[in-house]
This record gives structure tokens, C-alpha cells and sequence, in this order.
């Protein structure tokens, strides 16, 4: 079978765990570019691979490759997804989709119009305790889904905004904690439920980070069509980052993921699903493993000419949830689903995040 000829654009801290993944897949692809603003960097990765590098992205537009991945800042994803598209190459992209709904628009039209596949990495999607629980869920174990809470208690210092010149700031990241940390959890809660928003009620705030112009803690209340309740708490301000919770309650029981872990209550019954992890042993352990699994269902699409598991459809969903807990908080209302969306400024944000 012909090996998928790869190019990653981006090569700072998430592209640590991109390399082991390279290197686990390369009977299915091989590394040919390089890519990133700092020559040194993208030298350093190439180096493993025997590939070429560059310190601009253009210069890979009309090479002969099958999947190029971004690994940018938030603001970049969709000029160089567009570009990348049309320019005949499949494009998959970290996290969020894009900066705005109407950037993701334009990244699903461009994909519609090039033939080419578009996806967006949530790789937590892929856990197997993820996987176990939603299946559970299908089939109706648990009865009807009241409620599901989710609460993350992390810790985001000084330091590491500093060494980022994009990171907590409205312009290049489009947000903090929400955008950045908690998108994670709302894209699984979304994932296993399984059906659409009606209206969110936010507020977000910035308790112990006055040089950002960015939240670090936020909760919501979050109405989806079917009549669950999902209530959100996120912060940026703990002294170290305590496990995520989800936890769904149904009429028959409960289950939820501690972390990667999965549990579940039925009655007296209490059971746990550990997660058997690839062995990825490379970058921060809120990564996760599974980004093996996510670029391996991306690759098979690819070749197999099918939609991946999270296409850019599903990422815009996750982004539009992300922008309406923004917009409530801005304007200390209900938003209902689907709504015009809009640019939020620094300076229209400062002034609701700070007393």
C-alpha cells in the first residue's frame, strides 16, 4: 500500500507528541516537510525523519503531499487550512477549528469545493473508557439523561502565558481557559450525547491573571434540545491541575470519566473502565494518548475517501459552544443556538472580566 506523504507545520510543544506518533505510524506514512517559523526548530524535528524543512509554509503549498498538520496558533488555522486545501492537500488541525464561526464556514466550504477532507483533533474522543461509556449510554443503560456537570481545576501561572507570544490573548488564541483547556470536556460531553444545544448561560471572569486579557475561570449552564442539563465550571487559577470530572446522571444511574478513567453506578453495582493506553510516553499527560488513534481514523479517510470521526462539521459545533458561552458573558443574556456570530475585542473583553 502507498505510504501517505506527511507535512507538519508548527513544530513547538505539541508537535513532541506528533513526532512519536510518526514514528509508531511509519509503515502507513512517511514525514516530508518540516515546517516553522523558527528555522532551528523545524530542523530539529526533520532531523528525526530525514526530511526536508523550512521556516515558510508556502513553500510546501505545491509539494506532493497528502495530509499536512497544523500545530499554530488558533489564528492561523484557517488561512493555512484554506490555503492548504486548495492546494490539493487533506488538512488536519489542532484544536480549536478556527478563530469564528464564520471562519469555519469558509473552512468547510473550501473543503466541500476542493474534494479534499478537513478535520480537527479531539483526540479525547478516541479514550476506549469514552468509547465504552458512549456505547453504554446508546443503549439506554442508564435510563433518560438529566443532568451532566464538568469541572476543571487546573493550574495556568504567570509562566506559562510568558513563554507564548499568542497564548491569553483575544487577538491570536480568541480566549483562555475556554477555548484553550475546558473545549476538551465540552467536545466529549457533546460526543456522547450525541445531540444539539439549545441556549447556554455563561459568565467568565479573570481572577488572578491581570497582565492577560483573557478569562481563566468560567461556568456555564448549558440546555441541550433533548432537555439535558450540562453545568460547567473551568479555572486556570489551582495549584495544580486536579483530574478532569464529567460525571451523567440518568434516571437509572450514573457514569462519567475521572480523567481517562471511566465509572459507572448502576444501583449497587460500581464499575471502572482504566484506559489502556498506547504507549505515546512523549509531552503533558492532559494530552492524553490517543492522538495516535485520532490521526490513524484521519489517515484511513484519506485513503478510504470517508469522513473522519471529527470533520470540520463537528469542530465548528464545538467551536459554536464555545462562542456562545463568550457571547452570553459579554452580554449577561441567554444565547440560543444557532446565532450570528462576532468579533470580541480585547478591550470589550477586559471590561467584563475584571471587576
Amino acid at each position: 500500500m502507498k505510504k501517505l506523504k506527511i507535512g507538519i507545520v508548527g513544530c513547538g510543544r505539541i508537535s513532541e507528541c506528533y513526532r512519536d506518533v510518526f514514528h509508531k505510524l511509519s509503515d502507513k506514512i512517511t514525514v516530508e516537510y518540516a515546517v516553522d517559523k523558527d528555522i532551528e526548530k523545524a530542523k530539529k524535528f526533520a532531523a528525526d525523519f530525514s526530511s526536508r524543512y523550512t521556516a515558510t509554509f508556502e513553500d510546501i503549498l505545491d509539494e506532493d503531499l497528502d495530509v499536512i498538520h497544523l500545530c499554530l496558533p488558533h489564528f492561523l488555522h484557517k488561512p493555512y487550512s484554506v490555503a492548504a486545501m486548495e492546494h490539493g492537500k487533506n488538512v488536519l488541525t489542532e484544536k480549536p477549528l478556527a478563530m469564528s464561526l464564520d471562519e469555519a464556514d469558509e473552512m468547510i466550504k473550501t473543503e466541500k469545493r476542493t474534494g479534499k477532507i478537513l478535520g480537527c483533533i479531539f483526540q479525547t474522543r478516541f479514550n476506549q473508557s469514552v468509547s465504552t461509556l458512549k456505547k453504554r449510554f446508546e443503549d439506554g443503560i442508564y435510563g433518560r439523561i438529566k443532568t451532566v456537570s464538568s469541572i476543571l481545576t487546573w493550574d495556568r501561572p504567570d509562566s506559562y502565558y510568558e513563554e507564548s507570544d499568542w497564548k491569553g490573548t483575544w487577538e491570536y488564541e480568541g480566549g483562555g481557559t475556554i477555548i484553550d483547556q475546558a473545549i476538551h470536556s465540552i467536545d466529549r460531553v457533546r460526543y456522547i450525547l450525541s445531540t444539539d444545544v439549545d441556549w447556554v448561560e455563561a459568565s467568565i471572569f479573570n481572577r488572578s491573571h491581570p497582565k492577560l486579557s483573557v478569562e481563566d475561570t468560567a461556568e456555564a449552564f448549558i440546555m441541550f434540545k433533548n432537555g439535558v442539563k450540562y453545568h460547567l465550571y473551568a479555572t486556570n487559577t489551582n495549584g495544580f491541575d486536579t483530574p478532569i470530572q464529567i460525571e451523567f446522571c440518568g434516571e437509572k444511574g450514573r457514569f462519567g470519566l475521572i480523567q481517562d478513567m471511566g465509572y459507572s453506578f448502576l444501583g449497587k453495582d460500581y464499575e471502572e473502565f482504566r484506559e489502556v493506553k498506547p504507549s505515546v510516553t512523549v509531552g503533558k499527560d492532559y494530552w492524553g494518548t490517543t492522538h495516535l488513534m485520532q490521526l490513524e481514523d484521519f489517515y484511513a479517510s484519506v485513503i478510504e475517501g470517508k469522513k473522519p470521526l471529527v470533520d470540520g462539521v463537528e469542530g465548528r459545533k464545538t467551536l459554536e459552544l464555545v462562542k456562545a458561552i463568550y457571547l452570553s458573558a459579554k452580554y449577561k443574556k441567554r444565547i440560543t443556538l444557532p446565532f450570528k456570530d462576532e468579533t470580541l475585542t480585547k478591550e470589550e473583553m477586559r471590561k467584563i472580566l475584571f471587576y
